[in-house]
Formats: C-alpha cells, sequence, structure tokens
C-alpha cells in the first residue's frame, strides 16, 4: 500500500512540476508562447539549422502564431523573445536601470566569466575606454595604411593561387593585423600558432555543451585554454622585460595593471584580450566573404561600387599614394553597400538582456530574472520598414543616417553597449574592398552557400579564384 502512495505522490510531484514549467509564475500577464519540453525548452528548434536569408523559421513561426513579443525557454533560461522595435529600443534605453546584459551560461564558459559582455556598471565603461583607446577614430586613421598594406599583400598572394577559400582568408588577414595590433604576435616569430586555438574556439562555439573528450563543445573549451595560456604566458613576459613606450595594446593594458589603486585585474585583462581577438576577425571576415557573394551575384552593384573607388584614385595627384582618412570619409555608396550587407548578414541572431525586475510593457509583464532576447533579425527584415526586405539593394541607405544604432537597424547592438568595434569593422571592410575592386577581379568557383544554426556559417567555404587586373597601352584596365 505504501508504495502505491509514494508512486502516486511522485506522479503528483511531477505533473506539478510540468504544470509549474510550462506555466510560470508571474505578476501579472506573461507573453503568449511555449515554453516547450522540461529542461530542454525549445532550445533544440532554436538551434535547429536552415539555409534561409528570411528571419528564422522559429522566430517567424511564433511571431505568426503569437505576434511580435512572446515567451519561450532557452537552455533551461525562460525567455521573452522581441521582435518589436519600441520594446527592443525601450530594453536597450533602459541598460543598467531595468535591463542588463546577460548571456547564456555556456557562452559565460567560454568567453570567461570576466569577459567584458557580462561585466557592469562602472566595470563596463571603463573597459569600453580602454577598447575604445585602441578602436578610436584618432588611432583608426593611423591604421589605414596598415589595413591596406595587410590587404594588397594578401590579394597578391591569393592571385597566384588557383584558388582561395574567401572566410578562412580573410580570417586570417584580419587576425594576423589584430593580433599584431594588440600583442605584436606574429606567426613567423612564434613557436605556437595563436589562431589555431582560436578555430577550434569557432567549432564549438555554437554547439550542444557537453563537456567530453570528442565533442565540439569540449574542443572548444581546450582550444580557450590553450589560447589563455599563451595569453598569459605573454603577459609575463612583458613583465618581465617591460617597455619605456607603449607599443601596442598589451603594454596599455600592463601599464593600467600595475597603477596604484587599478580596478583592473589580470583576470579581467585576459579576458578581454581573448574577446577582442576572436570578435575582430570571425565576424568581419564572415562580413566581408558575404559582401564578395553580393558583388558577385550583383554585377550592377559591382560597377557602382568600382566606380567610386575608381574616382577616388583618379583625383590623386600621385594614383600610387596610399588611401587616405579623407578618402575613406567620402566613401558614400561604399558605407551604404556596408549597411546593406550586414542588415542582410544578421551575423548576431540575437542580442541578450536579463530583466533586473517586473517590468510592464504594453499588455505583458516581464518577471524579473527572466532573460529578453531582442532579434536582429525580425528587424532588418521587417516589410514595413524595408521595401522587398529580402533584396539586395544598397540604394535603399541612399540618404539615411545608419552610423548608429535605431529602432530599425542594430547590426552592431544597440544603447550603451553599441560595438565599440564597429568602426574598426566599416573601416577593414572598405579599405579592402577598396584594393579588391580598383586592382582584382574574380570568378566564383564553388561554395558560397550559407547556414544559420542560428547564426552565420559558410559550410563549404567560399571559393573564388582573384585575378590581377590587366592594363592596356594607355594605363587603363581591361
Amino acid at each position: 500500500m505504501w508504495v502505491l502512495c509514494i508512486g502516486a505522490l511522485v506522479i503528483i510531484c511531477i505533473t506539478h512540476w510540468v504544470y509549474r514549467w510550462k506555466n510560470p509564475r508571474c505578476n501579472g500577464k506573461l507573453p503568449p508562447g511555449s515554453m516547450g519540453f522540461p529542461l530542454l525548452g525549445e532550445t533544440l528548434q532554436f538551434f535547429s539549422p536552415n539555409t534561409s536569408s528570411d528571419i528564422p523559421p522559429f522566430i517567424k513561426k511564433r511571431m505568426k502564431r503569437y505576434g511580435p513579443i512572446f515567451k519561450t525557454n532557452l537552455v533551461g533560461r525562460p525567455v521573452v523573445v522581441s521582435t518589436d522595435p519600441d520594446l527592443n529600443y525601450f530594453i536597450f534605453q533602459q541598460e543598467g536601470h531595468l535591463f542588463q546584459s546577460w548571456y547564456p551560461d555556456t557562452f559565460t564558459e567560454i568567453f570567461g566569466r570576466q569577459n567584458v559582455g557580462s561585466l557592469h556598471g562602472f566595470m563596463y565603461k571603463y573597459l569600453k575606454n580602454m577598447v575604445l583607446n585602441l578602436f578610436g577614430p584618432e588611432s583608426l586613421k593611423k591604421m589605414v595604411p596598415q589595413i591596406e598594406q595587410a590587404a594588397t599583400r594578401r590579394l597578391q598572394q591569393w592571385s597566384n593561387q588557383n584558388s582561395v577559400e574567401l572566410k578562412e582568408a580573410t580570417a586570417s588577414m584580419i587576425f594576423d593585423l589584430t593580433a599584431k595590433k594588440l600583442i605584436s604576435y606574429d606567426q613567423n616569430n612564434s613557436s605556437e600558432n595563436l589562431r589555431q586555438n582560436f578555430v577550434a574556439f569557432i567549432q564549438g562555439l555554437i554547439s550542444f555543451p557537453l563537456d567530453i573528450p570528442g565533442t565540439a563543445y569540449h574542443k572548444c573549451l581546450q582550444g580557450r585554454k590553450r589560447a589563455m595560456n599563451m595569453l598569459k604566458n605573454l603577459l609575463q613576459e612583458r613583465r618581465e622585460n617591460t617597455k619605456k613606450q607603449q607599443s601596442d595594446f598589451f603594454d596599455f593594458v600592463l601599464e593600467e595593471l600595475q597603477k596604484e589603486g587599478t580596478i583592473l585585474t589580470e583576470a579581467i585583462a585576459l579576458d578581454l584580450m581573448f574577446v577582442l581577438l576572436f570578435a575582430s576577425f570571425e565576424t568581419t571576415s564572415l562580413a566581408i566573404t558575404l559582401a564578395v557573394k553580393f558583388l558577385s551575384d550583383h554585377p550592377l552593384v559591382l560597377s557602382q561600387l568600382r566606380e567610386e573607388h575608381e574616382s577616388i584614385v583618379k583625383q590623386r595627384e600621385n594614383p600610387d599614394s596610399g588611401l587616405t582618412w579623407k578618402e575613406y570619409k567620402s566613401m558614400t555608396f561604399t558605407f551604404q553597400f556596408i549597411s546593406e550587407t550586414v542588415r542582410l548578414a544578421n551575423i548576431v541572431p540575437g542580442i541578450f538582456r536579463r530583466a533586473l525586475r517586473d517590468i510592464q510593457f504594453k499588455d505583458y509583464t516581464i518577471p524579473a530574472g527572466w532573460a529578453v532576447m531582442v532579434c536582429p533579425p525580425a528587424v532588418h527584415l521587417n516589410p514595413a520598414k524595408y521595401e522587398d526586405p529580402l533584396a539586395f539593394n544598397p540604394s535603399r541607405w541612399k540618404g539615411m543616417e545608419s552610423n548608429g544604432a535605431s529602432k530599425h537597424f542594430m547590426a552592431f547592438g544597440g544603447g550603451m553597449r553599441f560595438c565599440v568595434g564597429t568602426d574598426f569593422t566599416k573601416v577593414q571592410m572598405a579599405v579592402f574592398l577598396h584594393c579588391l575592386v580598383t586592382k582584382y577581379r574574380w570568378d566564383a568557383i564553388r561554395g558560397g552557400n550559407i547556414l544559420r544554426t542560428p547564426g552565420l556559417q559558410f559550410p563549404n567555404g567560399f571559393h573564388v579564384q582573384i585575378m590581377e587586373n590587366e592594363t592596356r597601352k594607355d594605363g587603363k584596365d581591361i
């Protein structure tokens, strides 16, 4: 008899738990939606691969069923998903007051518990100002010649090859440039290949969080561990061989660490370097690869872009002189092209925040402690704002301001956490495109198809053959 009682009690407890999972407590009205299966939630559906450039099927299906704001559960966490421009804007404006930056535990484990995305308040502002010292306008002006030299050198190398996988090639180019700027790292003079650790890291970044040897997630964590050990050793070497004058960002960080009363710790500094190295090359190389693919698919856009850049060269007293900051700032159509590329790329499929207290918005309540996911693809592909949103049309940006974030454009985030590397990304893209379209042509060989899981990937790469422009006797390119 007692066995039946215990069995009945267990069933009652499980039933109550399942009911509570599907019907979370709320001091108000929760947005509509489903919490999915216990423990798993709707995580598998969210990460399900798709090949569409449209709003992710997971989001689109629920928008049609529930409206622009709905609830779900991802990686064991209750989440309110927002595709509503007004709520998105409200979330970004209330950063640090009603909301704060949040990422799933798996991301925190990978990027480090002291990473800049997980820090708040004064500490976040302090690190942001440190990064602006590296990627601010004055620093970028000095970097333009270095970026142009790197692009020129790589394009020359690639033109001697039958085929180049563009995503990998541009990632390598940008990583080498950034690693030199950050930590004076030169692979040719190092016994260890730092970028290889990041390759392993990337492959497991968006994978099921199972830390068992052989899994992508385990390899990802191992890649992080090796990269962090290299950075730690470099920091120790700098301490033992201090320089009188700063030459890179590591010197600046070391100087900050040695200041009396500094709030910077070694753990925070190393996590910052790790995140900067990763963020600087991975997203930009994806954007450049997609940009070249768009140019391959839209010859009229390529013609217009080439015309702008050839005009810049023709107006110089010396055609072989390097690109200037003034010339960069004059690239009107190029900036339109970049904005349209990142609008359709949607490299970041979701921006996460956490509610600090119960929040009322319209008819709904977002409970304290719940995560909120702003969905950029739903904003960028909104037909009410963008006519024929899936069409690649840089001219739609004519006369529009796209330097910052708005309710309808958040490719680089928004609010106080607007990406501090935005201008660095734009400079790299614009300078690379300048070198490419003025001196080279290319043929797409294979690949170029995209996969979203939910982040953007090129599963088969994008293989191209790059050829130097031939020159006629009158000096004009053929």
